[in-house]
């Protein structure tokens, strides 16, 4: 599966949460409604709002996750993994790669 743009995401719950709260008073707000969950359960790769509300609150948890873990810092490495040997340079000035 995709994985669906957070923000995006983010947005959508947002616009389904409020239309939600509003409670539909006209066809206009809750063809709104209907197109908003019509997206989630597409985005999410579900086929009902329950089940689309549940993944949306499961991928943003892994992306917040994700995103909590810091980049390693600039020249260590990974445990378990030599460092890859810088390779000399050339006489002629040319760029060496290092598979």
């Amino acid at each position: 599966m995709l994985m669906p743009d957070p923000k995006a995401l983010r947005s959508l719950l947002a616009r389904y949460a409020d239309l939600r709260i509003a409670a539909p008073r006209n066809d206009e707000s809750r063809r709104a409604l209907d197109d908003v969950t019509y997206t989630l359960c597409v985005m999410t790769a579900t086929s009902t709002i329950e089940d689309a509300l549940e993944r949306a609150d499961s991928l943003l948890a892994g992306t917040a996750t994700a995103a909590a873990v810091p980049p390693p810092a600039a020249g260590t490495c990974t445990p378990g993994v030599p460092p890859h040997p810088a390779a000399p340079p050339r006489e002629d000035g040319g760029v060496t790669l290092v598979a």
